[in-house]
């Protein structure tokens, strides 16, 4: 007797990549990009995990443009959406690899990554900056579909 074929990929799960201008305009181009693509495949993630998600997204893409713009005109996102995760990734060609500051509430900007690092821990993911092989940099946070389904993300690397 022939073991079982193993299952196949959900139907909401794939990885879908597009790149945006590095100026103001492509934040919420992206962040209504992204929000759409998760409802026309039917991703099951609450509102609130969609939420923080497109505050990421709109952060990542923020910092691209502001601070990578001149080196990177413009910006990779990627989608990538498994059994259990959803992950969003933005590259740029800036070399250099940013840091999550420390709160300062006298500052009006600089929190951003922060704000990410938050989200992403609340929601029980991960989040990380990668250098590319051009020497650029991904910045990406992957958060579980469910919560309490913790564990590290089976989703292909970012670009990969």
């Amino acid at each position: 007797m022939a073991a079982p074929a193993p299952p196949g990929p959900l139907p909401y799960e794939g990885v879908w990549r597009f790149t945006a201008a590095a100026e103001d305009a492509a934040v919420p181009s992206v962040r209504h990009a992204v929000r759409d693509l998760l409802r026309r495949q039917n991703v099951p993630a609450p509102p609130d995990l969609v939420h923080g998600l497109l505050l990421i997204v709109s952060e990542l893409v923020t910092n691209a443009v502001r601070h990578a713009a001149l080196l990177s005109p413009t910006v990779g996102v990627e989608v990538a959406v498994g059994a259990a995760w959803v992950r969003v990734a933005v590259e740029d060609s800036h070399p250099y690899r940013p840091t999550a500051l420390v709160a300062d509430h006298g500052q009006t900007g600089g929190r951003g990554l922060l704000l990410v690092r938050e989200i992403t821990a609340e929601a029980g993911g991960v989040c990380d900056v990668e250098h590319t092989a051009a020497g650029g940099k991904i910045i990406w946070a992957a958060l579980p579909l469910a919560p309490g389904a913790g564990g590290a993300p089976v989703l292909p690397a970012p670009g990969g």
